[in-house]
């Protein structure tokens, strides 16, 4: 997250897109026993060049050796919906609500804490301590609760002398003592912002905490949210497990797309284990439509980007609940062959071809329609998608939950309406 001046304007969504959205609130306003973290860290090297798949040959630094994101993470953050305006209720109901609609049975299992969970001041001793007006039972007590639910907690500071929201302190020359804190209340990920700096670089303050997380002794998923300085994708791997490649997501249509559109030229840095990170999703906050909510889940899923729920999911509505829950789509983004799609084919009018590498020698292939007049034919050329010109595959429609009847041969085409995507997984045949 940026500074508070830079986050958008708060409006009132469309009546049409309404249903679409999770409903607003009213107001807006032991610890496991610590595991041993990995100490071995490995070369890794990018997979074979190829259409959409996050090749190139490029060799990625030294993954940080924690054992953890082998698959984009997925969870809950509060920011996007409730900005500041969090408690440790709203955070138990959260944790609850996962539980309740499947969401968790699904794959998300984070509950991170965004900014302002912490006092204005550190103690007089120099620690972090929870808001006692907000967290008055404390971050351990909650972080109990969450781990009864069978999810992980996650919590956010920044690389700076406070955070972005100057409503608490920031972990820069802190870094060993927040860390050990964060590790003995049993917090599993730490999302680290990039405000109020000292003029260090970001490769010398990121690296700080993690190396503390490291030393912390327990195993804690470090989110970098750098913004995309510096190119942090070429180095974020050396360090962390995801790191934001793009400024803050809004939640529109344009906003959206121009968040994927700066990740998407690095996908080639993504691997198991450290992930590009184009913002957390705006699903069921109600500035789209049906529509462009499907081509943003999909856009993400075939990216292998975080899947961080956005929205209220305590009182979510069917249809963003369907979105947000869609076993394949999210089986694409889970894939454990971890490479990332990418944009393969760019035609006239705002049609595009994505494509990526799946396991068992299948292809996620998504045809998006960005233009917003009129339905249009979308050609996915075996070439372009990476299939050898002469193999026959089976397609499934992964938003319909059907296989398209008979075999294709060469390419898939599609009519895709405006401002609309089909998402398909290309299987060869026979198997």
């Amino acid at each position: 997250m940026m500074r508070r001046g830079d986050q958008r304007t708060e409006m009132a969504p469309p009546q049409s897109q309404s249903q679409y959205r999770c409903r607003r609130s009213r107001s807006r306003r032991p610890a496991p026993t610590a595991a041993v973290v990995l100490l071995l860290a490995a070369w890794v090297v990018a997979a074979s060049g190829g259409a959409g798949g996050g090749g190139g040959g490029a060799r990625r630094r030294v993954l940080v050796a924690n054992g953890l994101g082998r698959t984009p993470q997925m969870g809950w953050n509060s920011w996007n919906h409730f900005g500041c305006g969090i408690n440790e209720a709203l955070v138990r109901s959260t944790a609850d609500a996962l539980v309740a609609t499947g969401l968790a049975r699904a794959g998300y299992t984070y509950v991170n804490l965004d900014d302002c969970w912490a006092d204005y001041q550190r103690t007089k001793e120099g620690y972090l301590v929870a808001n006692p007006k907000t967290f008055p039972s404390g971050i351990k007590a909650l972080a109990d609760y969450v781990h009864s639910k069978g999810l992980k907690l996650g919590l956010y500071s920044s690389a700076g002398t406070r955070t972005c929201s100057d409503k608490m302190p920031g972990s820069l020359g802190h870094e060993d003592t927040d860390a050990k804190t964060f590790a003995s209340w049993g917090v599993d990920y730490l999302k680290y912002d990039n405000c109020y700096k000292d003029g260090t670089p970001e490769t010398v303050r990121f690296q700080r905490m993690s190396r503390a997380l490291m030393n912390s002794g327990r195993p804690i998923f470090y989110s970098l949210c750098e913004w995309g300085y510096m190119e942090v994708a070429k180095w974020g791997g050396a360090y962390g497990n995801s790191w934001r490649t793009t400024g803050d997501i809004v939640d529109t249509w344009s906003g959206m797309l121009a968040n994927i559109d700066r990740n998407d030229a690095y996908a080639r840095y993504a691997r198991p284990g450290g992930w590009n990170d184009p913002d957390m999703l705006e699903v069921g906050n109600g500035r789209m439509t049906y529509n462009e909510y499907v081509v943003h889940f999909s856009l993400w899923a075939i990216a292998k980007a975080p899947l961080i729920i956005g929205c209220d999911v305590t009182s979510v509505f069917r249809e963003t609940l369907g979105i947000l829950s869609n076993a394949e789509v999210i089986a694409i983004n889970q894939d454990r062959m971890g490479v990332q799609g990418s944009k393969v084919r760019t035609y006239g009018n705002g049609l595009e071809v994505w494509a990526g590498q799946l396991s068992g020698h299948r292809k996620a292939v998504l045809l998006l329609n960005r233009g917003a007049s009129r339905p249009a034919s979308i050609a996915a050329a075996w070439r372009d998608v990476g299939i050898r010109r002469r193999v026959t595959v089976e397609a499934r429609d992964v938003w319909k939950h059907e296989t398209l009847p008979g075999k294709f041969t060469g390419s898939l085409t599609a009519v895709v309406e405006p401002h609309s995507c089909k998402l398909f997984v290309l299987t060869p045949f026979p198997r």
